[in-house]
């Protein structure tokens, strides 16, 4: 049978806009599946004609198309978006602590949502048991569970997809995923009320892309580690930064530096879409976590073991009395932590926020689609960057688009 293919779809697949949130398989799950493509990433595939209805929400709700932050009366932070209180952290758990990427302090909150009952469920993303690189959309009832789907996955995920099952539900859930994520499914409240009923804390952590998988199959070959030999895959955690380390199947295991893994090999296969995002920083999410890096003298972050230190930005007054809450329960222990210090220890999210305008031009002038951005703004941070670097964003993104390498 033909059908008539999704033109916003189509549209954000031809012009490699697609972060592969699952969204637009969350509006229309019949019509759309979302598979991992030949380079690696995870793609909606459409099946069925999309009825008329979904085709103006897909067009809402895609951060391929648009993402719009309104701060509505908080503070507003031209780098790290809306706020309202900013501190450092970690996990009181020792063994949490320990387990997370930085300091646990994400996976502090999600079990005392559980377990003072404000939600009954969370979901969030654990490793594919089937393909210990991968990852799959899994439901945590209690500590435990939590705990085992813990610390970054630096591969594709679509938690979106699915999430109809939830809707459907008459239970609550916190959800966690990357900023993308959570800006859509913050943007399908507009138009479905069982979003905000259902899922009642959304949490997020800085986000610098989404690797194909095949880095992590680069990460492997450099271990000297066969994927079919490969029993399970953990990108980050047991430690702060932590390894990347893979566990085969007679017991041992091989090892790789957070520097080496992130820094050398999957950073090189983040996605496009990710390279001209204005939101790794998760402003949409009630509560975002991420690394409060020591910096050296120089500034830029320092990547030796040591116990893990969660930096926790409160986006909402929800999110905020979340965090007191923790804290006053003692599953959580905080610190303040000043704004103007995060510029040097997230260089890679504050250089993004100031070129993404740059990168943007670049897809202007070729003709390319653009997503429509508001409420980042994209002009104070552009002058903030300087000329130069402004300018070497604009040639290299236009040179990649003449050599076809996006």
């Amino acid at each position: 049978m033909t059908y008539k293919p999704s033109p916003t779809l189509q549209a954000v697949l031809d012009g490699q806009l697609c972060c592969g949130c699952g969204g637009c398989a969350a509006l229309a799950p019949n019509a759309v599946t979302m598979h991992i493509s030949e380079d690696g990433y995870l793609r909606p595939v459409q099946s069925q004609p999309v009825p008329a209805r979904f085709e103006e929400r897909f067009s809402l709700i895609c951060p391929g198309v648009r993402v719009t932050q309104d701060p509505a009366g908080r503070f507003d932070h031209p780098l790290w978006g809306p706020l309202i209180s900013m501190n450092q952290g970690h996990a009181t758990n020792p063994d949490m602590r320990r387990n997370g990427s930085s300091g646990g302090a994400l996976s502090a909150l999600l079990v005392h949502l559980l377990e003072t009952g404000a939600v009954d469920g969370v979901v969030q993303v654990g490793a594919d048991p089937l393909l210990p690189i991968g990852n799959k959309t899994v439901l945590s009832l209690n500590a435990a569970a939590v705990f085992a789907n813990a610390g970054s996955r630096y591969a594709p995920s679509a938690p979106l997809e699915g999430i109809d099952t939830y809707l459907d539900s008459t239970l609550r859930y916190a959800f966690v995923g990357k900023p993308c994520d959570v800006s859509t499914l913050r943007a399908m409240e507009a138009f479905d009320d069982r979003v905000a009923a259902r899922f009642p804390y959304m949490l997020s952590f800085f986000c610098a892309g989404v690797p194909s998988l095949a880095g992590a199959r680069e990460v492997l070959g450099q271990l000297g580690a066969p994927e079919d030999d490969v029993t399970s895959f953990r990108y980050r955690g047991d430690g702060w930064p932590g390894f990347a380390t893979a566990t085969l199947q007679d017991g041992t295991q091989r090892q790789m530096s957070y520097a080496d893994s992130w820094g050398g090999i999957l950073s090189r296969h983040v996605q496009f879409r990710c390279k001209i995002c204005p939101d790794g920083t998760g402003g949409f999410a009630d509560v975002v976590c991420a690394d409060a890096w020591e910096a050296d003298a120089r500034g830029y972050p320092v990547f030796i073991e040591r116990e893990g230190i969660s930096l926790i930005v409160s986006r909402t007054v929800k999110g905020l009395k979340l965090v007191q809450s923790a804290v006053a329960a003692g599953s959580l222990e905080i610190s303040g932590f000043e704004t103007e210090k995060l510029a040097a220890i997230q260089p890679g999210q504050t250089g993004k926020r100031r070129l993404v305008l740059a990168r943007l031009a670049a897809l202007k002038l070729t003709g390319r689609a653009l997503p429509r951005y508001r409420g980042f703004y994209l002009w104070r941070n552009a002058r903030s960057a300087g000329l130069v670097a402004n300018m070497r964003n604009l040639l290299g993104t236009l040179r990649r688009i003449w050599l076809k390498k996006l």
